[in-house]
């Protein structure tokens, strides 16, 4: 099943394709929304079946067999999402299972960020990122309020035309009192890598930084222990990683400041989440993150080269990634997502005529925090699953509406 090599031939991608049951019981139907939830390969759905049909149980409660290895499962499910991350010093992080990014990010936000955060502190957060990636650091700054801590959220500069963070800029918004950064991996509308290790360079080594890896884990091989990847946290969603809905993880490194500690009684865990979790990273691995990511990048450069060419359309994000000239020293890696607007047909509209020709792409604001109605856009959000064919048939579509 696993390709060495550039997949010339498309049967390493078929083989992997064919293991996916909603995609092939639906070949007329291109599915084009992987950024807003992953389809799940049969590798995953059979470790959910033994599971509630040999061991489901209640997790650290009872002594039996049945909930011990439940119980073993969540503690090898812990272990594992250190192993694929890269942690070089798993003996030291922590990792927590969540319901998804969302809540992972208000644990972190809840029960560490308020707890070391002084009078006159000073936290930088994305204002123009996924909502949940905002959302919970205000909710942070209220908290605090509430108990008569005063800190200031400062905004991290962007460049408008890339819709990378402007990393000169953020230099200067960097002070002594700057205790916190919240930042994405890949950003969920332009696709684009966030160059996290320009962000480490700005802050310098001390302040802490929280990952939001929706976008990336489970896409693109994301390393902890690899020095550009130097964060604290890294949030992500099991869901958008093929296991099940309403399952994540949050990995805290545990190296600046004390180590995350959920607050409060922590009740069942999600096991069949967790399960599906491991299955799916365990599959992940067997095929390949890397190849994964190659494919879809040549999907989305597939996609981006031919459908800048079409006049009636504006791609959002970095115009220099929109190439397949991949040497570009100033392009911003897109990662499978590739989102953009017709000049005169209104976003939800091109949608639904979409789907009228079988494709499921997001048209709408795309939960892009600042942004309203007016700022619609479709997004194409690509897995492994998907094939050049299906773009080449989305580019017909695309240019009859010309």
């Amino acid at each position: 099943m696993r390709a060495d090599t550039h997949d010339a031939d498309g049967s390493w991608q078929q083989q992997v394709r064919a293991q996916f049951p909603i995609i092939t019981a639906h070949p007329e139907l291109a599915y084009l929304d992987s950024a807003a939830t992953s389809q799940k390969p049969q590798a995953v759905l059979d470790a959910v079946q033994t599971y509630l049909t040999t061991t489901n149980a209640n997790a650290g409660r009872g002594t039996y067999p049945w909930a011990n290895r439940t119980t073993e499962l969540i503690e090898r499910a812990r272990e594992r999402v250190k192993e694929f991350l890269g942690d070089l010093a798993p003996e030291r992080s922590t990792v927590h299972f969540t319901s998804g990014t969302t809540e992972g990010l208000r644990t972190v936000a809840r029960d560490w960020l308020v707890e070391h955060l002084t009078d006159g502190d000073e936290i930088l957060v994305p204002f123009a990122d996924h909502r949940a990636n905002l959302e919970p650091w205000l909710e942070a700054r209220r908290l605090l309020a509430e108990r008569g801590t005063e800190v200031r959220i400062r905004a991290l500069p962007y460049q408008e035309v890339s819709g990378d963070y402007d990393h000169r800029a953020l230099a200067e918004a960097v002070g002594p009192r700057t205790r916190f950064v919240a930042a994405t991996h890949v950003h969920h509308v332009y696709g684009g890598d966030m160059n996290v290790h320009r962000i480490r360079a700005a802050v310098g080594p001390d302040v802490p930084i929280c990952l939001d890896a929706a976008q990336s884990v489970g896409h693109l091989p994301v390393r902890v222990g690899d020095p550009a990847l130097d964060v604290d946290f890294v949030v992500f969603s099991g869901h958008k990683a093929l296991a099940l809905p309403g399952t994540g993880a949050v990995w805290a490194r545990n190296t600046r400041g004390p180590a995350l500690k959920p607050a409060g009684w922590q009740g069942t865990p999600n096991t069949v989440g967790v399960v599906s979790l491991l299955a799916a990273l365990d599959w992940l691995d067997a095929v390949g993150v890397n190849l994964v990511a190659a494919h879809v990048t040549r999907l989305a450069t597939r996609l981006t080269d031919r459908l800048r060419r079409l006049d009636a359309y504006e791609i959002l994000g970095c115009p220099a990634s929109l190439t397949a000239d991949t040497a570009l020293p100033t392009a911003q890696r897109r990662h499978g997502i590739v989102t953009f607007r017709h000049r005169e047909v209104p976003s939800d509209d091109l949608g639904f005529i979409l789907f009228s020709h079988g494709f499921m792409v997001r048209a709408d604001s795309l939960c892009q925090a600042g942004a309203d109605e007016k700022d619609g856009s479709v997004r194409v959000s690509l897995h492994v699953y998907n094939t050049a064919e299906e773009i080449d048939r989305l580019l017909t579509v695309l240019a009859s509406l010309e």
